[in-house]
């Protein structure tokens, strides 16, 4: 009895001097969809940025909110950027991950802010332009406010939305944008990523009806933080499916450490 509570004693003293070990950030479970080249991984992360595994390799789309949320993740292969507003193109956080070898896609507005350590890895897509590399196409696509004005927080040509193609599928990713025509206009997009977040972007009635307008097979509401909290994405699915059913809307929390 005594050798055991000695026993005891001493576990419980290596217990306490035992270093504490750093919890992961948290963050929502990722989904998977399926694809002609197997599957698509979704991990969400915060705000606009999300992780999209495919076909052995990591894409890492608007890296922001401090390196500790992406731990555990694969490198990536590919950095997606759409816009120079901080939450979107973030060099702190672009700091503590492993993108020394990403290819960097991003608008001219966002290379031109880079620093200098990436410049050999971006390539540069207009509004409009595509590029072919690692058995996918990046497709640019306008993302602005509406009216278009020049002093808009947001303004035409600045800075890209994307579609990537992949296994068969088209992945929307919105930036920041209101329901452009250009929006308006997508066709055969499986899988969409739309903001709303007012004042900044659009609001949920808005981005329901540019989804409804563009029908994609499955939508997640992200970039949905705005100026008064978080945006109402229960109504967005209820809007988007009080209209069309087929559209799978999948809510995510986007902002577990808000929680």
């Amino acid at each position: 009895m005594k050798s055991t509570l000695i026993l005891a004693a001493a576990l419980a003293a290596v217990a306490t001097q035992a270093p504490a070990q750093t919890a992961p950030a948290p963050r929502a479970a990722a989904d998977q969809i399926a694809t002609k080249k197997g599957p698509l991984t979704v991990q969400p992360i915060t705000h606009g940025s999300v992780v999209l595994t495919w076909n052995g390799k990591t894409i890492y789309v608007d890296p922001y909110g401090g390196a500790a949320a992406y731990a555990g993740l694969a490198a990536p292969v590919v950095v997606l950027i759409t816009d120079i507003h901080p939450d979107h193109l973030d060099p702190q956080t672009l700091a503590g991950l492993s993108v020394g070898k990403a290819l960097m896609i991003v608008p001219p507005a966002v290379a031109a802010k880079l620093p200098a350590e990436y410049k050999a890895r971006v390539r540069v897509l207009r509004n409009g332009q595509k590029l072919d590399t690692l058995g996918m196409t990046v497709s640019a696509i306008p993302m602005y406010n509406l009216p278009e004005a020049q002093d808009a927080m947001h303004t035409k040509g600045r800075g890209n939305g994307y579609v990537l193609s992949l296994g068969g599928k088209n992945v929307y990713l919105s930036g920041d944008t209101e329901d452009t025509p250009e929006m308006r206009a997508l066709q055969n997009i499986d899988v969409a990523f739309v903001c709303m977040n007012l004042p900044y972007t659009m609001d949920v009635q808005q981005a329901a009806q540019g989804v409804l307008a563009f029908k994609p097979g499955i939508v997640y509401p992200y970039h949905y933080r705005g100026q008064n909290g978080l945006s109402d994405v229960a109504s967005f699915q209820k809007t988007v499916n009080a209209a069309n059913k087929k559209i799978d809307v999948r809510l995510r929390n986007w902002y577990p450490a808000a929680n």
